[in-house]
């Protein structure tokens, strides 16, 4: 009978706690919280205390950055030589992993040889029966697949309007930078730059042409091998008599030379028998 009651006095207590501490932040701020982005932030915060009124859609809670809403592709913006590339290679990772199965995955084949290409040619995500759970982003081995911090996406029609394709998923990655900007700086620094691999390896495959090209125009110049035309005129052309060098010997001369010698070494080997 003693611990009667106690749980009931320990949730007034709580209550009577934010009930207080909400006229302490009243007075501590003053009313600054409406003309100050910064205090906004803060007393709207993870450290905030106290109950407080958010006169929406005037006002807006400052949302934090570890936010998860309905992901977005990622498209590159950081390299002017490839606007517009997609991060996405359409390995499916996301698709499988994903919890209610929310997302589609239609893989962009090539035009001349019909072979899968790594870019994806339709990527739908149905936003109402997406949880928000944010395994799409966390298991995405290139980084392509962010949560977003857009909340706002009531609308009438549910039946095209929340089935998102790459017309409304695809962001730059600047917009990743300004709602994540600690998470977009982990990940740069791990990856070792602010642009994804294979545009760091287009750009280095491109510099690797680029010095093979300049190598090749100043190597000196190589002969070209002579056409049929060239060959059969050399042919028609009367070789021309070759001109002995001053103190040459004659062929006749350099004949009755090896003759003699070899005559001595006949001579040679028949006194030794």
């Amino acid at each position: 009978m003693a611990n009667m009651g106690v749980g009931i006095l320990k949730g007034l207590r709580v209550t009577l706690t934010h009930f207080i501490n909400t006229y302490i932040e009243d007075l501590r701020y003053a009313g600054r919280r409406y003309f100050n982005q910064d205090i906004f932030e803060e007393r709207q915060g993870l450290k905030a205390t106290g109950a407080y009124t958010v006169q929406y859609p005037e006002e807006k809670i400052a949302v934090p950055e570890r936010f998860r809403f309905v992901p977005f592709l990622v498209v590159n913006d950081q390299d002017m030589d490839n606007p517009g590339m997609e991060w996405c290679t359409a390995c499916g990772i996301c698709s499988k992993v994903c919890p209610p199965q929310c997302i589609w995955i239609v893989q962009e084949n090539d035009a001349k040889t019909g072979r899968p290409i790594p870019r994806s040619e339709a990527f739908y995500i149905d936003i109402d029966i997406c949880m928000n759970c944010g395994y799409c982003a966390e298991f995405c081995p290139f980084d392509s697949i962010k949560m977003d911090h857009d909340y706002e996406l009531a609308s009438y029609d549910r039946t095209r309007s929340h089935i998102h394709g790459k017309d409304k998923l695809n962001k730059p990655f600047s917009y990743w930078r300004s709602i994540a900007p600690t998470r977009a700086t982990e990940e740069a620094e791990a990856r070792g730059g602010w642009e994804h691999k294979d545009v760091l390896k287009a750009k280095s495959k491109a510099a690797a042409a680029e010095a093979k090209k300049v190598a090749a125009t100043t190597a000196p110049a190589v002969s070209t091998p002579a056409t049929s035309a060239t060959v059969e005129a050399v042919e028609a052309t009367p070789a021309a008599t070759p001109v002995a060098s001053p103190g040459a010997s004659t062929p006749e001369e350099r004949k009755a030379k090896r003759e003699a010698a070899l005559a001595k070494k006949r001579a040679s080997q028949e006194s030794q028998n």
